[in-house]
């Protein structure tokens, strides 16, 4: 996670917070797989999951077995190997 997502992060309620870990953690997941994994309600996650949106922290993709879900993952801008990457093609550049 990069410095921009963490302080981003800190602005956010505790349950938008826990999401975001589990998905950053569990990969893609849809609203039942994250409110079984965070313990949390539906109502709770679609909160949390509408305030990282808002943030810019998540993206909402298809499920690709019922079309009428969304699943979520954390944005590319905040995931690990997104930065890894980008500081990797920074440092060839510099060569």
């Amino acid at each position: 996670m990069d410095e921009q997502a963490r302080g981003s992060l800190t602005s956010l309620p505790p349950s938008a917070k826990l999401v975001y870990y589990v998905l950053e953690h569990e990969g893609r997941l849809d609203q039942t797989g994250l409110a079984a994994e965070t313990r949390l309600s539906a109502r709770t996650v679609r909160f949390a999951i509408q305030k990282l949106s808002d943030a810019e922290l998540v993206e909402e993709g298809f499920c690709p077995t019922d079309a009428r879900r969304s699943v979520y993952e954390p944005a590319a801008g905040s995931k690990p190997e997104a930065n890894a990457g980008a500081a990797a093609a920074a440092v060839s550049a510099d060569e």
